[in-house]
């Protein structure tokens, strides 16, 4: 009775793995495009352990790299390509290349000096000069150099076999850990096409060309450039000309003459606009009594973030007031107050914007990565052409270094927001406006508190950088203590200014705890 019931479950089970085996088959066959009997037999083995399961093809031993690129395996082609290209390169430095080259060349410099003191030797026993002993030691000096050197260019030329015999070695090493390796990294490349389809597989013509060119190129090159070094000037220098970078200059000169030219209003407008922010902000901190800012920032920071932050922020104020930065750090305070908070209020609405507009987003992504990685004394040049020297300056340059992270956490932030959640609020009657407020931006809060802190800290960064264009404040005593390596100076400076960075973070973005 169990054998009637069981039989027909063992055959069903049966033709289920044969079915799956011919499918893998078919997949497999399909996948390499070429000696598919061959790869079904590895696969299957690779397959049949979690492990790493070693097997040897002597395609991928012989072709190495080019193999490994033709099959889209970048990533294990150019570490292969660098190894067999030192084992090339050592190879042809053997038994080709001139090891001594380096040697002969000081020799030759050397000698110039020798025939220069031999002159002046001759004319010192002329003349019976004091200096006789002098030169004697220096051409003795350079005799025995030279003949060191000698020695030494000898050793070298007589390595020339050994350094062949460790490329060689090289060079097969890495030719079977890639016949090893290949089967396996090519059986994780079918998993992943298996999975998705737009993964290239087979072996086209076109990408076997490409690989091989390209690799035999570099190969070619290294092994030209390390074996005869000097000899072949296009692999030292890059073909160039000095008349394209005196034009490029002369472009660069004349947009920047145009733009000064012809948008002074615009800047001008700006800069009134930054100033008007700017002296607002300073006759708040600086001409205020002090017992009413500190009490004030003091409350604030309570309110916003608690009472622990508000006690370290009174012993903030209290660290600058005592050691005689009151005035400077107000004016610091005030100057990244305004750049911050400028990066702040320009920042969130574009990354909103963005958020839901990825063509927008890619066009400008470009833009923030040149304000964001360009080295702020290179930006500073046209800032200064277009606003002049002092804090308006100063506050333009850092917004462009410290505003691009609320940006693009805003943007992830608002990306991040799950689909379900805001279906959700859709089906229940939401409007663009409710989404926005009561879910979109709540829920991506953390992440652009983030870009919020971020912004803050690379504009702290700036302080000093900007001292050098006007800018007043802690960031003079920091200049200053540099050009006259006033230690103690610079480091108390240094501290104030990382309490002001600190004390403005906990305002804009502390919750309150308690």
């Amino acid at each position: 009775m169990s054998e009637s019931v069981n039989n027909p479950l063992e055959a069903s089970d049966t033709e289920a793995a044969r079915n799956f085996a011919q499918n893998r088959e078919n997949d497999i066959t399909e996948f390499v495009d070429s000696h598919p009997d061959y790869y079904v037999k590895q696969f299957n083995k690779i397959g049949e352990s979690a492990r790493f399961t070693p097997t040897f093809n002597w395609a991928a031993g012989l072709l190495g790299p080019i193999w490994f690129g033709a099959r889209g395996l970048w990533s294990w082609a150019i570490p292969f390509l660098i190894i067999e290209t030192l084992g090339l390169v050592q190879i042809a430095r053997g038994l080709f290349g001139d090891l001594a080259a380096d040697a002969f060349a000081r020799i030759e410099s050397i000698e110039g000096t020798l025939e220069l003191r031999r002159q002046q030797l001759a004319a010192a026993i002329e003349s019976q000069s004091d200096k006789i002993d002098v030169y004697k030691r220096t051409v003795a000096s350079l005799e025995s150099s030279i003949g060191g050197i000698r020695a030494e260019a000898q050793a070298m030329a007589e390595q020339g076999t050994s350094i062949a015999l460790s490329g060689l070695i090289i060079l097969l090493l890495a030719k079977l850990a890639q016949a090893i390796v290949g089967n396996w990294a090519l059986e994780k490349r079918f998993s992943d096409w298996l999975s998705d389809r737009s993964v290239r597989s087979g072996m086209p013509k076109q990408q076997l060309i490409f690989s091989a060119i390209f690799m035999g190129l570099i190969v070619l090159a290294a092994m030209l450039h390390y074996s005869f070094p000097g000899r072949y000037t296009l692999l030292t220098e890059f073909p160039t000309h000095a008349g394209i970078r005196t034009t490029a200059i002369a472009w660069v000169e004349g947009f920047f003459a145009f733009a000064v030219t012809h948008g002074e209003g615009i800047f001008d407008a700006i800069t009134y606009g930054i100033r008007q922010i700017l002296d607002t902000l300073e006759l708040i901190f600086v001409s205020t009594p002090w017992i009413v800012i500190a009490s004030f920032i003091i409350l604030l920071t309570w309110l916003t973030a608690g009472v622990t932050p508000a006690i370290y922020t009174a012993a903030f104020l209290s660290y600058m007031g005592l050691l005689g930065f009151w005035d400077k750090a107000m004016t610091t305070l005030a100057l990244l107050g305004t750049a911050a908070c400028l990066s702040i209020i320009i920042g969130i609405p574009l990354g909103m914007f963005c958020a839901r507009r990825p063509r927008f987003y890619s066009f400008i992504q470009p833009i923030m990565d040149f304000m964001q990685t360009m080295p702020a004394f290179v930006f500073m040049i046209p800032v200064i052409a277009f606003f002049g020297t002092g804090k308006p300056a100063a506050v333009v340059t850092t917004m462009i270094f410290g505003g691009t992270p609320v940006v693009r956490l805003t943007v992830l932030g608002l990306r991040g927001v799950p689909d379900s959640v805001r279906e959700a609020a859709i089906s229940f009657g939401a409007n663009k406006w409710y989404l926005l407020t009561r879910v979109d931006l709540p829920l991506a809060s953390p992440s652009i508190r983030a870009g919020i802190n971020q912004t803050i800290m690379l504009s702290l960064a700036m302080v000093v950088v900007a001292s050098l264009i006007g800018a007043k404040g802690l960031g003079e005593d920091v200049l200053e203590a540099l050009q006259y390596a006033n230690v103690g100076q610079g480091i108390l400076a240094g501290f104030a200014i990382l309490f002001c960075a600190m004390i403005l973070d906990r305002l804009v973005q502390g919750a309150r705890k308690g």
